[in-house]
């Protein structure tokens, strides 16, 4: 029987924490990292990571066996953990509450990345207040193969328009491969009415750049950078300043003054080189909390295209249906009001192709690959935004869905539909018990995924 590593305990600010197999490789494809290497990297930049989470309830994603790993999340705090880290209770939609860890000092941030956090999750609340948000999330999320310049014009477009609200932006690299831009805001309004606001904002940026900015939720009508304001939605999170993703190369979420957006890349940020930035010219975002702004001028732009026909926008699956919300089901799927009524209208469908189906994401992506090897005369007519990579939620964890909208080939060329490759559907399995269970047939209805889950962030895409 192997021997079991010793755990190295640090002693931060007069607590000690316990770091267990500390040796153990957190990166190992291009950037080598352990366990311990990260927790040190966290400490190196504590007070610029604390500045992101710090009195908010936040949301364990835990990454136990490292990054190339599956993750899973975990609203409920452990019910083994130091007597110094509080708690709050949040309610969600479904009805449900959950106990999550609050963490307020740098011994907090190392005990929850000991678990295998290795990104940070907080929600958009303090825990005086669960109810009113303070920050307005700006989240840009760039389809496949949209250029980085691409969405760095956006975020100027984003920086320049929330000028004009009377708001200030403050901008980060996502991390992977978009762009965060938070507001700070003063907690006056509902998570509702914070959405709201941004519903608002995305569309407006995308009527001033509409070649490369959309605010289109169903991703087969998107196209450029899409501008996530579901991200606003109670239950979601995304990923907090300096927190590292699980790429290869260990690429840090970092903070950025205005100025260094038109020359940034998001690959020179990462565990290895952000100590030293952040020793250097201190945290970009000291100041965020100095002035939180107003949504005023937003929500009389909502109102404004209220009036003018716009209703609200698809919010995620997993939430109720809201009133003034349009059909929640894809173009592709949807049914005019003139067939409920019992006609039979036209109907224009996308065609659409399920191309593979994988917990794991860069074997998704070789499928799309050997699909397109298969099929090169159909693959070269794709756009950019016919590829269609969604994060599917789990019961606790995310995989990968790859698609392609074959509307740009002509029918005489449009291959058919077979078999995912690779075809592996996680939820299938519980699918399809339920379906038995309820004597339903599992392609027509199945529940959805346990609601103590939150959807995957779509910067993680």
């Amino acid at each position: 029987m192997k021997k079991e590593e010793a755990a190295e305990v640090l002693s931060i600010n007069g607590r000690e924490v316990r770091v267990t197999h500390p040796d153990k490789l957190y990166f190992s494809r291009q950037t080598k990292a352990s366990k311990l290497d990260l927790v040190r990297y966290y400490l190196s930049v504590a007070p610029g990571a604390l500045a992101g989470i710090k009195d908010r309830p936040i949301v364990l994603k835990r990454f136990v066996n490292g990054a190339d790993a599956e993750a899973f999340y975990q609203k409920r705090a452990p019910e083994e953990r130091p007597p110094w880290l509080r708690t709050v209770t949040l309610s969600f939609p479904s009805g449900r509450t959950a106990e999550e860890l609050v963490v307020d000092d740098a011994a907090g941030l190392a005990w929850i990345v000991n678990l295998g956090c290795i990104e940070l999750h907080p929600h958009p609340v303090r825990s005086s207040d669960l109810e009113h948000p303070d920050e307005l999330r700006v989240d840009l999320d760039p389809g496949p193969g949209v250029d980085w310049a691409d969405v760095r014009t956006v975020a100027l477009e984003v920086k320049a328009f929330l000028e004009e609200m009377d708001l200030r932006g403050w901008p980060k690299t996502s991390g992977s491969r978009g762009m965060h831009v938070n507001v700070r805001i003063e907690p006056r309004w509902t998570f509702g009415e914070v959405r709201r606001a941004a519903v608002a904002l995305s569309r407006a940026v995308g009527r001033r750049v509409p070649a490369l900015a959309s605010s289109k939720w169903w991703k087969e009508e998107r196209h450029g950078v899409f501008l996530d304001y579901n991200q606003n939605a109670k239950d979601r999170t995304t990923c907090s300043a300096y927190s590292v993703r699980p790429l290869p190369d260990a690429r840090v979420s970092t903070p950025l003054h205005w100025h260094e957006i038109p020359d940034c890349e998001p690959s020179d940020f990462t565990i290895l080189t952000v100590p030293k930035r952040f020793a250097e010219i201190g945290d970009p975002h000291a100041g965020m909390n100095a002035a939180p702004g107003s949504l005023e001028r937003l929500l009389e732009l909502a109102s404004k295209d209220e009036a003018e026909g716009l209703g609200d926008a698809p919010w995620p699956p997993h939430f109720r249906k809201m009133e003034g919300e349009a059909p929640r089901v894809a173009p592709s799927r949807a049914k005019s009001a003139a067939k409920k009524a019992g006609a039979k209208p036209p109907r224009t469908k996308m065609p659409l192709l399920v191309i593979a189906n994988s917990p794991n994401k860069d074997a998704a992506l070789a499928g799309l690959e050997r699909w397109k090897s298969k099929y090169p005369e159909a693959a070269s007519l794709l756009a950019v935004d016919d590829v269609l990579v969604d994060s599917m939620r789990g019961r606790s964890s995310t995989w990968t869905r790859i698609r392609v909208n074959l509307r740009h080939v002509p029918e005489a060329l449009r291959p058919p539909q077979e078999t995912p490759d690779p075809d592996d559907d996680p939820t299938r399995e519980w699918r399809a018990i339920w379906a038995s269970k309820n004597k339903t047939p599992a392609s027509k209805k199945a529940p959805r995924a346990s609601k103590n889950v939150p959807s995957a962030s779509n910067d993680d895409v």
